[in-house]
């Protein structure tokens, strides 16, 4: 790689990299990148190619496996600071796990990504808070987790309706809905629900800037993707809502006949039964739907809020 000085930042790269980890690579998912000093949250953006082991050939890829090496597009969250380069070695780093800090990957920046250098934040007269202000209100982000038929839509659709009947401004972004047009292009596939999720999140971060209490009610069954929605909230605005209903109730209601095809075979991929869901470990709102209602449950999360 080459840096223009002696002396620059960057968030954007093109670099090789070796995967070590059992578990694939999933582009979009949040690692964590250890590069000299300095450390950050960093995402494989997408995968340019692999390398055969054998042939050296390069390939098309949408994951890397253990012991594969590829040539990935990579985004950090910080600027990296790149001082004083005159070795090969100072352009190395690692890629983590950011629960467990195991390393998953080792690699080399090869070189600055040219849209790293021309992107600006644009300065804008109406901010969040004029917004807000505009609305008499306190913008959210309320973020339904839980297993399908666990009830989410209809306590989100029940909580938005009493906010609505309060005068409140809101969105509600419905897992479904959004598979007909934003997210049409995708499966359900790790990749494609990392995916997923991060364009529903950027959403709801948009519809929070406008002063929005906005309503988010996926599946969403990885923490690190989760945790990575969060955080790109301030610390008050977001709001962790598991919807925690047990797998044989949401089966025994199977509303949209999902579960049998699953248990048949016909639906791969599906969560609870060939995938799995990770339950949140410490969400703002815990709600059994075994010991409320719907219509108590959407009470109970409104005097939280």
């Amino acid at each position: 790689m080459t840096v223009e000085n002696s002396s620059a930042t960057a968030n954007q790269f093109e670099a090789d990299l070796l995967w070590t980890s059992e578990q694939p690579l999933i582009p979009g998912r949040q690692y964590q990148i250890k590069f000299a000093s300095q450390q950050t949250t960093a995402t494989v953006t997408a995968i340019k190619y692999r390398m055969d082991n054998h042939s050296g050939a390069r390939l098309a890829a949408r994951t890397l496996h253990a012991k594969e090496a590829g040539r990935v597009y990579l985004y950090t969250d910080e600027f990296l600071l790149f001082e004083d380069l005159n070795s090969e070695n100072n352009l190395n780093f690692l890629l983590t796990d950011w629960q467990t800090n195991k390393t998953l990957g080792t690699g080399t920046i090869d070189f600055v990504l040219r849209r790293a250098t021309n992107l600006k934040w644009q300065a804008l007269t109406i901010d969040k808070a004029a917004r807000s202000a505009q609305k008499q209100q306190t913008p959210k982000c309320i973020w339904f987790t839980g297993l399908s038929g666990s009830g989410k839509s209809t306590i989100a659709n029940l909580l938005e309706k009493q906010l609505h009947q309060d005068n409140r401004h809101t969105y509600l972004l419905d897992g479904d809905n959004i598979r007909h047009g934003l997210c049409r292009d995708l499966g359900f596939t790790d990749a494609d629900r990392v995916e997923n999720i991060r364009r529903v999140a950027e959403v709801a971060r948009l519809m929070v800037d406008a002063g929005l209490i906005v309503l988010v009610s996926f599946i969403s069954p990885f923490r690190s993707e989760r945790r990575m929605a969060r955080e790109l909230f301030a610390a008050d605005e977001f709001i962790e809502v598991f919807i925690d209903t047990q797998l044989a109730e949401c089966e025994r209601r199977d509303v949209k006949g999902l579960y049998a095809k699953a248990r048949s075979g016909a639906l791969r991929n599906f969560t609870g039964i060939d995938s799995p869901y990770e339950p949140p470990e410490s969400p703002e709102i815990h709600i059994q739907t075994a010991l409320l209602s719907p219509q108590a449950a959407a009470m109970d999360i409104l005097k939280h809020l």
